[in-house]
């Protein structure tokens, strides 16, 4: 099925794919500005359909826009070179060092080794035995999201998990760390498109 999406610059011709299942209720998902996907129970007719897509038609051309505005901001970024990416990585080493000693007495604990890592789906790791992972990318990411990061990992050195205890923890060294999770969440794939392309 398909919706016609006006913007203010462009018109979208978003494409919904509709999949019946054994479901109680209606889901939909925008895989990207042009395509999304409508879940629905199995014994759902064309008109019910027809009526769940007008129903929720300013959810979807909200989202549609939304995610055509990132995805022409992604299409803008300058990937980073392969020297640019060496020398960041090493900027990374001291950087990352100077804060890890920085935020373990504050945290109170010990760690290990500490890795520069350049991958592509997570900012961060620490292990059982106290050696911290940190992405390259954070180098580009506002100090105070660098940081966040830094005691993320080093909490986990009194809770392996994201349990209410270990949130209190990170809030108790970073009180507006909500702020620099929110900025990963958003600005993320950005980040790692200017190191991976």
């Amino acid at each position: 099925m398909n919706l016609q999406v006006s913007g203010d610059k462009e018109a979208l011709n978003v494409q919904i794919d509709v999949i019946k299942s054994k479901r109680k209720t209606f889901s939909l998902q925008a895989v990207s500005s042009e395509h999304f996907i409508l879940r629905v129970p199995n014994r759902t007719t064309k008109k019910d359909i027809s009526d769940v897509i007008e129903r929720n038609r300013e959810w979807i051309e909200k989202h549609a826009l939304r995610k055509r505005q990132r995805e022409i901001e992604e299409e803008s970024i300058r990937t980073i070179s392969e020297a640019e990416l060496r020398e960041l990585a090493e900027s990374a080493a001291k950087v990352f060092k100077r804060k890890v000693e920085e935020y373990a007495p504050i945290v109170g604990v010990d760690y290990g080794r500490i890795t520069i890592r350049n991958q592509r789906t997570r900012w961060g790791s620490c292990s059982s035995k106290g050696n911290l992972n940190l992405n390259v990318a954070l180098m580009m990411a506002p100090v105070e999201v660098l940081d966040y990061v830094v005691v993320h990992e080093l909490c986990h050195r009194l809770h392996m998990d994201h349990s209410t205890e270990f949130w209190k923890e990170v809030e108790r060294v970073l009180p507006d760390y909500r702020a620099s999770k929110k900025w990963l969440k958003e600005n993320g794939s950005r980040l790692m498109k200017e190191i991976h392309g």
